[in-house]
């Protein structure tokens, strides 16, 4: 059977206040294409459907315009999706019995019954063309502190150890129900060990990094892992069958030079025989001037005024995203109002401006150069509010109780 594999969507997302919307929804008119020409059995979506937990009316009108079309479109196709660190679990679980009548599975939050978890949700039968189950899908959603079980300290670190015994009953579960010639399939919504994380976009989950998951964690008779939270497609730890798909979109301007696609994979008798990796079409491209580093202001301006004309006739979400960077000796109050006019008529939107300051080794004011404030992480302001007050950097166990704190206000706050 196919299966296609996707994760971190993001709808509602805006870039310096930039809507997405038109990206998103040439996205998913392609996806629902490239589902129908593939002849995929199956679409795993991994977490993170929207940008935030309280998405727009509109980002919430996406995500059900491209369920309807799916299933008017592709009746047999079977869709598996579990919630990320952004979703509000709530808000992905509400409509389940919805999704349930049409035949689609949405795992927000870790669904429990009676103490124990609801395999029923958790455990999911995916059909390949002739109807018959082709796989077995352990759905696991993103896994705050709050879900995990308690685990003695001498058995390692409490969360990674947690998270190990959520993942082991479900696969567990669903090995109970796998018969021969089907495959394991396992989801999941984390970070782990041995991949690469776009710092601007990602937030930082489950007690911070250093708590990554180990590749471990999927077994060998796990046949394919599909994962989401990473904005860079790649393997894990080297295996062929534990994948993060990536974004569909750059969802920063540090993530313009990735390759933004998604996965279609094959199984057969149980086993993963092929993964191919399909460009997901950029209707918006992302600029920098220059190319790299930062230059001199006389010189900027005549690099943006040889840039292409814009077309009136073209639609305005097509015009570019631009990163402009300039190297001043000192402060320049007119810069944004020269830069901008040496933007007039070009086919460019300026969304970010960054003056470096020859002398300082960055922005004014900045930590870590080029970042506004709207960029940097929790974890960076207290970071950086903690080296201000103390020469000592903070122990482990604070920033464990930091990261909680974190969490907790984030899930309040959706």
């Amino acid at each position: 059977m196919r299966l296609l594999h996707t994760s971190d969507w993001h709808l509602g997302h805006t870039l310096y206040d930039v809507s997405r919307e038109v990206e998103h929804a040439a996205f998913l008119t392609w996806l629902l294409d490239t589902l129908e020409s593939q002849e995929v059995d199956a679409l795993l979506v991994a977490g993170d459907i929207f940008d935030t937990a309280n998405p727009s009316a509109e980002a919430q009108a996406a995500w059900y315009h491209f369920i309807a079309r799916a299933r008017r479109t592709l009746p047999k196709l079977d869709v598996v999706v579990v919630g990320g660190n952004h979703d509000s679990a709530a808000r992905l679980d509400a409509p389940d019995p919805l999704f349930h009548a049409l035949g689609v599975r949405v795992v927000g939050g870790l669904p429990r019954h009676r103490g124990g978890l609801e395999m029923e949700r958790l455990v999911v039968p995916v059909h390949d063309a002739r109807g018959k189950v082709g796989a077995w899908v352990a759905a696991v959603p993103y896994l705050r502190p709050s879900d995990l079980p308690s685990v003695p300290d001498s058995e390692g670190d409490r969360l990674v150890e947690g998270v190990r015994s959520v993942y082991t009953e479900v696969l567990d579960a669903a090995r109970r129900r796998r018969r021969s010639g089907q495959a394991l399939v396992a989801m999941g919504h984390c970070y782990m060990t041995g991949s690469e994380l776009s710092e601007l976009s990602e937030r930082k989950i489950l007690g911070g990094n250093q708590h990554a998951l180990p590749v471990e964690l999927f077994p060998e008779d796990v046949a394919y892992a599909a994962l989401g939270h990473l904005h860079k497609a790649q393997r894990v730890g080297g295996r062929e069958g534990v994948r993060y798909s990536g974004s569909p979109l750059p969802l920063s301007l540090a993530e313009a030079h990735y390759r933004h696609q998604v996965l279609v994979l094959d199984v057969e008798d149980g086993a993963l025989t092929q993964v191919r990796p399909l460009s997901v079409p950029r209707t918006t491209d992302m600029m920098r001037v220059p190319t790299r580093d930062a230059a001199p202001l006389a010189e900027v301006l005549e690099l943006l005024a040889a840039l292409p004309a814009f077309d009136a006739e073209a639609p305005e979400s097509m015009r570019p995203y631009l990163e402009v960077c300039v190297s001043l000796p000192r402060p320049e109050p007119a810069l944004r109002h020269k830069v901008e006019k040496a933007l007039e008529g070009r086919a460019a939107r300026l969304v970010k401006l960054t003056p470096f300051y020859t002398g300082t080794g960055g922005a004014l004011a900045d930590v870590r150069p080029g970042l506004s404030l709207r960029e940097r992480t929790p974890e960076d302001v207290f970071l950086a509010r903690y080296a201000r007050d103390f020469k000592e950097a903070p122990s482990p166990g604070l920033l464990e109780s930091f990261h909680a704190l974190l969490t907790q206000v984030q899930e309040d706050a959706s």
